[in-house]
């Protein structure tokens, strides 16, 4: 018997495996083929260790980097970049994440079942990344593992289910429709971005789409591009401060630096297209399933999608809106160089991905001026928010990269206080969450039931109409 539990616990101490039999879960239920079943297992199973070994291409490119911008400007600098973080944390904590990430999905169904917030988080990567920061959290703060997966999944749930009805209202200006809505983790951010916007009083007349935007510069559209491009500049200026001397004799093995510089911007690059490779091969096993089983249990839900679903509408905006916040960012780490401390370097694709969806928000609120000031908004948040999350994630916060988007400063600030204080305050922050939640959908259902006129006043002419 101990034998067969030892067996039991070594199997479910493999996320690998777990991510696997979820996919399995998921197949069964849909009634898939013996071989699309088996099928759809293994590559969810090899797309999570694809993951894994991506995750370590990202962790020996920083590892140098942090190292040499030590040495260079005397201050710890981080690399806000989810793919990386997550690498490490899936590392050590892969197994709770894994299942935060799948009981995540139910509470967010459930909730889109029984109250009015019909969102259907259907960007499982940023779950998933919200997942692992959960996890790591819970667990670096002393929870066990049960207890980790409980209210890890209650407050997956919650944020999942919130985070998109706050881009909600500016959604509708985006796309003139209510039936698509937006499930990303910059959510938080980008809602900013439409305040800012609304509040500037920019004309949304004057749009960013009026404006011509060299075809030269069409190559920042492309994630991969812009993260080696960037990634290579910022390296080669650091080694440059730090020194070539430094970087040859402690680093690089004697390596030319500028070589050298160039293939750690492109291992990093790498790692993150191996990283992102193997996330999609595990979603599309895994979201196919929760997709057909919420659409029949949630009527009228709506897919909260990827930050790209917007791009197509403004984008020039989604240009426009990169550099005002990248250029926030780098305001910030000025900032935070000055004042000394912790240095939080621009993440490029945080900046992308969350910056180009604050402008298409931004330019549908309040024109260019929305595109730019609402994306500066943006920029200045996933800048700061990353600072209140480090002293919470335990060693791992001692690595070279961090959580990027503004949901993970919120929701990690918040869960990570709580955490710190002890388990009752965790398990009165998710609880009260859960029953503000049901209680605020309650009473916007009263409400708008006792507003509503009779139905024999709503058609009369109806009612007093012969049968035929």
């Amino acid at each position: 018997m101990n034998g067969f539990l030892n067996t039991l616990v070594d199997i479910f101490r493999e996320p690998s495996v777990i991510i696997g039999l979820i996919a399995l879960l998921g197949l069964v239920l849909q009634r898939k083929s013996a071989s699309d079943t088996l099928k759809g297992t293994i590559k969810a199973f090899v797309g999570f260790l694809v993951l894994a070994a991506g995750a370590g291409v990202v962790s020996g490119a920083l590892t140098p980097f942090g190292d040499m911008f030590q040495h260079a400007f005397d201050v710890q600098g981080v690399v806000p970049n989810n793919e990386a973080i997550v690498g490490t944390v899936l590392t050590d904590f892969g197994t709770q994440a894994a299942l935060i990430f799948f009981f995540g999905m139910v509470v967010n169904v459930l909730l889109a079942r029984f109250t009015r917030l019909k969102y259907i988080y259907m960007s499982g990567h940023v779950a998933l990344y919200l997942a692992a920061m959960t996890a790591v959290i819970l667990m670096a703060n002393g929870f066990e593992s049960w207890e980790a997966v409980l209210w890890g999944s209650l407050a997956q749930g919650i944020v999942t289910t919130v985070s998109p009805a706050l881009v909600q209202p500016f959604m509708r200006k985006v796309t003139k429709q209510e039936n698509v809505a937006l499930g990303h983790t910059g959510n938080v951010g980008i809602a900013t971005s439409g305040w800012v916007a609304k509040l500037t009083k920019g004309d949304a007349a004057k749009s960013t789409e009026d404006l011509k935007i060299p075809s030269g510069l069409g190559f920042l559209r492309d994630t991969t591009v812009v993260i080696a491009l960037s990634m290579g500049v910022i390296y080669l200026l650091v080694t440059l401060i730090a020194g070539p001397g430094y970087v040859e004799s402690e680093l690089s093995g004697g390596q030319w630096f500028v070589i050298w510089a160039i293939m750690q911007a492109g291992m990093f690059a790498a790692g993150v297209t191996i990283i992102l490779a193997g996330v999609r091969v595990v979603l599309a096993e895994i979201i196919p399933a929760f997709k057909g089983i919420s659409q029949k249990l949630v009527p009228n839900a709506k897919p909260a999608l990827d930050v790209p679903i917007v791009f197509t509408f403004a984008p020039n905006a989604v240009l426009i809106g990169f550099l005002a916040s990248f250029a926030a960012g780098l305001i910030g780490m000025g900032v935070l160089a000055a004042v000394g401390g912790t240095i939080i370097i621009p993440g490029i694709v945080a900046h992308f991905m969350t910056g180009g969806a604050s402008g298409v928000i931004g330019n549908a609120v309040g024109g260019r001026r929305g595109a730019v000031l609402g994306s500066i908004a943006n920029g200045l948040l996933i800048t700061f928010l990353p600072l209140l999350i480090l002293p919470r994630l335990g060693d791992v916060g001692l690595a070279n990269s961090t959580f990027s988007d503004a949901d993970f400063g919120v929701a990690g600030f918040l869960v990570g206080n709580a955490a710190n204080w002890g388990h009752i305050a965790v398990i009165v922050l998710v609880l009260g969450s859960l029953v503000g939640v049901l209680v605020g959908s309650a009473l916007v259902d009263r409400r708008e039931k006792r507003n509503a006129p009779p139905a024999d006043e709503a058609a009369p002419e109806q009612e007093t109409q012969p049968v035929s």
